[in-house]
């Protein structure tokens, strides 16, 4: 069995729609949840939320999923990571990756973040964001992984004491045979593979597929070896009410926000509510969903334009406070208003939304975009339709197209 530890909730989905786009059984687990068995499965996916923890935390939060993981037996592990490499000089993805590769005694793991299908490639060593370096991106202004390099083994290496090596895109396309045994003799714990559509991918999935640990973002999952067409036991969920939850700040959601606002109605959290009075602003947002006409789908956001940005008020931070005004909407609005259909959109959101909502386990149904898809949830409420959006993922028209999924 393939286990998978990944460091936010919407990465957990979007490695999960790609295994199960390969052929793989896969649950995601949400944080310590037990599923009770993992009987059926070929991969389990644990969900965390250490992207920006404290890297002391981030580390033992990963021990402890690995050795759940090998506990259900195991016997490869992926960590995975954004494809965009999210991460400060400090961790955690390095920190992460040296406690797995240790406790599983890796002498050499590939760093793999590229996810073609959503234009993020890796070529002669450099990231890029479609036809951008990634410090050129909109990463580069990210409020807490503000990414200003490109080249990945420059991210990783201040994070490990251990070599990072390069592997480029020549040796890619002499098949798998020679991309085994070039990371065999790299001089190096850590190497980064040129992989810059999914043929490349294929070949490196091959190329590891003994490989007690491997790394990256979603895109090297269709490359690992399918265990075979899973059955599709995919049930929708009746819609009595539909709402977006937005905490992302990113370019591509805020163009989401602005093509929702044409046809569905939206309401921005105010920040100083948010940091004041959070149970007022939660009871507002609920009220103004629930006055909505039956079929909509409202948008409530915290930033839809630059101007928007507000990363203080009265020296206190607005972003958890949004993230917790969110989350408490989430739950009345699902346990109060019969909301059945629930979109969010961005990692912190996302996890304080399934945190907040007492979500144990994720069952993968049907693929929106890429890296995004529908899930099954039980909560204390009833089911729930969900879906898990990382900020930067998906089309213009996802808040008002993504229901279209589940009809």
């Amino acid at each position: 069995m393939l286990g998978a530890i990944a460091d936010d909730f919407t990465g957990a989905t979007d490695l999960a729609i790609m295994l199960r786009r390969n052929g793989y059984r896969v649950a995601v687990t949400i944080e310590d949840h037990d599923p009770g068995t993992t009987a059926g499965l070929d991969a389990v996916v644990i969900a965390l939320k250490t992207r920006t923890a404290p890297v002391a935390e981030a580390v033992d939060t990963s021990r402890a999923a690995l050795h759940r993981l090998r506990d259900w037996g195991a016997d490869q592990v992926y960590v995975k990571y954004c494809s965009t490499f999210d991460s400060t000089d400090a961790g955690n993805i390095g920190p992460v990756l040296d406690v797995v590769a240790d406790e599983l005694g890796a002498e050499k793991v590939v760093v793999a973040p590229a996810l073609p299908a959503n234009g993020r490639t890796v070529y002669l060593g450099h990231l890029f964001v479609g036809a951008d370096l990634l410090e050129h991106s909109s990463m580069r202004h990210h409020p807490l992984t503000p990414m200003t390099r490109s080249r990945v083994a420059d991210l990783l290496r201040p994070q490990t004491p251990h070599a990072v090596a390069e592997l480029h895109h020549g040796t890619i396309r002499q098949g798998a045979d020679a991309v085994r045994a070039a990371i065999a003799a790299a001089p190096a714990r850590y190497v980064v593979v040129d992989t810059i559509d999914d043929e490349d991918l294929r070949v490196l999935g091959a190329a590891v597929a003994d490989s007690p640990v491997v790394s990256g973002g979603s895109g090297l999952a269709r490359g690992l070896r399918s265990p075979g067409t899973p059955d599709d036991d995919w049930q929708s969920i009746p819609d009595t009410g539909r709402v977006v939850l937005c905490g992302s700040a990113s370019a591509t959601t805020r163009r989401q926000i602005a093509d929702a606002a044409r046809t569905q109605p939206v309401r921005r959290v105010d920040p100083r509510a948010a940091v004041h009075e959070p149970g007022a602003e939660i009871g507002r947002l609920v009220d103004w969903v629930r006055a909505q006409a039956a079929g909509a789908a409202p948008v409530v956001y915290a930033t839809g334009e630059t101007a928007d940005v507000v990363s203080e008020v009265d020296g206190r931070p607005v972003a958890p406070a949004v993230e917790e005004v969110l989350a408490g909407a989430a739950r009345r609005l699902v346990a109060e208003a019969g909301i059945t259909r629930l979109l969010a959109a961005g990692g912190e959101t996302s996890g304080a939304i399934v945190r907040a909502l007492g979500i144990g386990l994720l069952r993968i149904g049907p693929e929106i975009a890429p890296g995004i898809c529908w899930s099954g949830a039980t909560t204390t409420a009833g089911d729930l339709a969900l879906a898990l959006k990382s900020g930067n993922f998906g089309p213009d028209d996802l808040f008002t197209s993504a229901w279209e999924r589940l009809a």
